[in-house]
């Protein structure tokens, strides 16, 4: 054994040691900064999983040959370090950085094992689905397949967002899938999707469509999914109407907007109210496509008592002068109940309207108004010859009107259509002035009644019907006029709102005084105090 004093010659190359030690130590944490990207699939390099774990045990191994060599070549320096006072140090500052590692552990490991749940850590939980979403998630009996139908003009976001809570709720029941249905029209048609950002959920034979990503309008889907049940629409006939079934190419027919509401889980009839006398009790709503004769009063009295027990109506009536030969209008039952029970209009006119690209008789929607028939229309609607809409009377109290759709200012409705044929001008004085609707919704509070009222009917035609917005629109009136609003009432969230008071001219210097200068400099003061008493003390 070596004398006490004698000096170790080989500490100079246990340096060696350590600067290894240091490197592998670099090395190791690289790597396992590489392994968590590849884990947590930032980076798709799988292929070299087995190589990266061959990297680190070697990089760990020579770790430990560096520390090993140095305290061969080097036992008094290790001996020093555990005796002295940075050993005491040192093992504080060993057990505070093993107990942080163990909570880092610890914390992944309960993340890892709970990596498909999500915590909403918002004061109002505006993060979090509404109780009744929750219970109708958890009683899915069986999977269900929500297909997105967004076109690249649409941000996903929010709706990604709101899909996304509905499948970490579901016990692995409900999942989601995207598809512009610019790129893949053929899908949007059999889905029955006639606009931009719909959603089909799909679970077995069934499916249901909801109008928007919103969580109220997918958990309406959810439920008519679940109970199904019959939903019938009915056409009236007997007036000149449009054919449900096509026709030809010379003959209006509403053939594809049939398909497109059976595609949608519509039941589709036609109704003869001169013949039955009655309205069906299963009808949600009925549709009076383009009449070429007015109907009569008694249909008109059943059509009234039929609104009040909480019917819908979705009328669409052409301008006078395609269905008369003159511009005098002949009695109209339906458009007189119109007037006086609701307080809208149809007018003896046709839109002209200058800035058509295509033809003045072809008025193009300018505006829309704030309804859910107009939530998700993303392009305008055309309708060839159609007349306006006035809301002049008072409605019926409790009725409450919203125009659809307008046109722009510089539009007009001509009402002299048989003595002015060679050029028609703009009468400020006689026609009616733009901005024009093209269609209005109403709705009555006490008896529930709904009606649509468009002044054209052609829109929806075969011909028109995948026309930038139309069908659209026209699927959109009649989902809104035969929607079952009571399914559901989601309790809302309360917002809280979180704002800061404004501060006066004095509080504001204190806090930048206090902020930046005293703060600070008490932390230097206290730096410089206790290196100035370590140095007294040498």
């Amino acid at each position: 054994m070596a004398p006490k004093n004698q000096k170790n010659t080989n500490a100079p190359y246990a340096i060696a040691g350590l600067i290894l030690a240091l490197v592998a130590c670099l090395a190791t944490a690289l790597g396992l900064v590489t392994k968590g990207i590849v884990g947590a699939g930032i980076v798709q390099a799988f292929e070299y999983t087995d190589k990266l774990n061959l990297f680190l045990q070697i990089s760990i191994g020579l770790m430990i040959l560096g520390l090993a060599y140095y305290a061969i070549m080097n036992p008094d320096a290790i001996r020093r370090f555990l005796s002295g006072r940075q050993a005491r140090y040192g093992s504080n500052s060993l057990i505070l950085a093993l107990a942080f590692l163990g909570i880092l552990i610890t914390v992944n490991f309960l993340v890892y094992q709970n990596v498909d749940k999500k915590w909403d850590l918002t004061e109002d939980q505006s993060n979090t689905l509404a109780k009744e979403t929750l219970q109708a998630l958890g009683s899915l009996p069986e999977k269900v397949q929500a297909t997105a139908f967004f076109t690249s003009q649409l941000d996903p976001t929010s709706a990604t967002e709101t899909l996304e809570r509905f499948k970490s709720n579901s016990n692995n029941l409900f999942s989601y899938q995207f598809v512009d249905p610019d790129t893949n029209p053929v899908a949007a048609r059999q889905a029955g999707i006639t606009g931009d950002g719909k959603i089909l959920l799909t679970m077995g034979d069934a499916k249901e469509i909801a109008s928007s990503a919103s969580e109220t309008e997918l958990l309406k889907a959810l439920i008519r999914l679940a109970n199904p049940g019959a939903r019938t629409v009915y056409f009236l006939e007997g007036h000149g109407e449009a054919l449900l079934q096509s026709g030809g190419s010379d003959t209006l027919s509403y053939s594809t907007a049939k398909s497109t509401l059976e595609a949608k889980n519509y039941t589709v009839k036609s109704l003869n109210l001169l013949t039955e006398n009655k309205i069906p009790e299963d009808a949600l709503a009925i549709i009076v496509a383009g009449p070429l004769k007015p109907i009569s009063a008694a249909e008109a009295t059943l059509l009234k008592k039929y609104v009040d027990n909480g019917g819908a109506l979705v009328v669409m009536e052409d301008p006078v002068i395609l269905t008369s030969a003159t511009d005098t209008a002949p009695a109209d039952p339906l458009a007189n109940y119109l007037e006086k029970y609701w307080g809208i209009t149809l007018n003896h006119d046709l839109i002209f309207d200058p800035t058509s690209s295509q033809n003045p008789l072809f008025a193009i929607s300018a505006t829309a108004g704030q309804h859910p028939i107009t939530e998700n229309i993303t392009y305008a609607v055309i309708m060839p010859q159609a007349r306006s809409i006035s809301l002049p009377g008072a409605p019926t109290e409790g009725v409450t009107l919203t125009s659809l759709l307008s046109t722009s200012p510089n539009a007009w409705g001509e009402t002299d259509l048989i003595n002015n044929t060679s050029q028609y001008k703009n009468d400020p004085g006689v026609d009616v002035q733009g901005p024009l609707n093209m269609a209005v919704a109403g709705e009555n509070a006490a008896t529930k009644g709904r009606v649509v009222v468009i002044g054209n009917s052609q829109f929806a035609s075969d011909t028109n019907f995948d026309a930038y917005g139309n069908g659209n629109f026209f699927i959109n009136s009649v989902d809104w006029a035969a929607d079952q609003e009571g399914l559901v009432n989601i309790t809302p969230h309360q917002s809280t709102t979180r704002s800061m008071l404004p501060l006066k001219t004095i509080s504001l210097i204190v806090l930048v005084i206090f902020s930046i200068l005293i703060v600070p400099g008490a932390i230097v003061f206290l730096g410089v105090s206790s290196w100035v008493a370590r140095r007294r003390r040498g």
